[in-house]
């Protein structure tokens, strides 16, 4: 069984028709890390929030003509992640990742801040010698270090840089500082874009293994407001649910996902958890 190869969980099995874990290929788990948020802190709460607003949702995605309920996934629940341990807590992330690869099952996370992207890698990178990752998100990410702190939300794509095997594909950035920007021009993404790009690198990654992580900041304030660091200017809600089309061709070469930064302290309406329950539910149809 799942349950007993994982690291310690909690608050299982509540997202939208979720099913049996012993016919589950794809498994949702929660990475309930909230340790170096640098503006609003509360992302810890995501998961929860999520699984709650999936009910609003039908199991029916008239975008993928496809049924939650006739998808193999189960909910494994929130690892459960010591506070103010950041690298222990990203190792958990990352025992728990390659467990499930191992085990032929499909990671979905649930952040937490960004940060856990690093340790989910890491995990891939266990069972997969190379991998593609598209990075979504209207921050850079690109510093080496943030107030001091080398694992920060802050950081995770020039930490995910420095992995051996990993080629990084950025999307949606809006703001950066000028050391930042010049290292995503160095990579060849133009900022602000998202779909026009997105397509554009897709025949490059064809026979390459992917992980997909899709910070909800992406997402104008208009459309997310409850995020950890809501930047004005990005894309709308179906600007960024379009790109699951572009995607699903390559759902036998995407190996995991993440959906980061949701703050239910400032999503006063959940309306940011809705759309974050509605991404989960596009991710599952399209990648298992």
């Amino acid at each position: 069984m799942i349950s007993s190869f994982l690291p310690p969980t909690e608050n299982s099995g509540v997202y939208l028709a979720a099913g049996d874990e012993s016919k589950a290929r794809g498994v949702i788990l929660g990475a309930p890390l909230d340790d170096t948020g640098s503006f609003r802190p509360g992302s810890r709460f995501a998961p929860l929030s999520v699984r709650m607003m999936s009910r609003a949702l039908e199991e029916y995605s008239i975008y993928r003509r496809k049924d939650l309920r006739d998808t193999p996934f189960f909910d494994a629940g929130d690892l459960i992640l010591a506070p103010g341990n950041t690298s222990s807590s990203l190792e958990t992330i990352s025992r728990s990742i390659s467990c499930l690869l191992e085990m032929g099952k499909k990671p979905f996370l649930i952040g937490g801040e960004h940060s856990i992207t690093l340790g989910a890698v890491k995990g891939c990178l266990k069972q997969f010698r190379e991998l593609a990752v598209i990075f979504i998100d209207a921050h850079a990410d690109m510093r080496s270090s943030y107030q001091g702190v080398t694992y920060s939300h802050a950081s995770v794509a020039y930490a995910l840089l420095q992995l051996k095997g990993v080629k990084l594909y950025q999307f949606g950035v809006r703001s950066a500082d000028r050391e930042e920007i010049q290292l995503i021009q160095g990579e060849g993404v133009p900022p602000f874009s998202l779909l026009e790009p997105l397509k554009k690198i897709l025949p490059f990654l064809q026979d390459t293994a992917l992980y997909i992580t899709v910070d909800i900041d992406v997402v104008d304030p208009a459309f997310a407001p409850g995020v950890t660091a809501p930047e004005p200017g990005g894309v709308s809600s179906r600007e960024l649910l379009q790109i699951f089309s572009f995607l699903e061709p390559l759902k036998e070469q995407v190996i995991a996902f993440d959906l980061v930064e949701i703050c239910p302290p400032y999503d006063q309406s959940q309306i940011t958890a809705l759309l974050g329950a509605k991404i989960i539910r596009e991710a599952l149809l399209s990648f298992l």
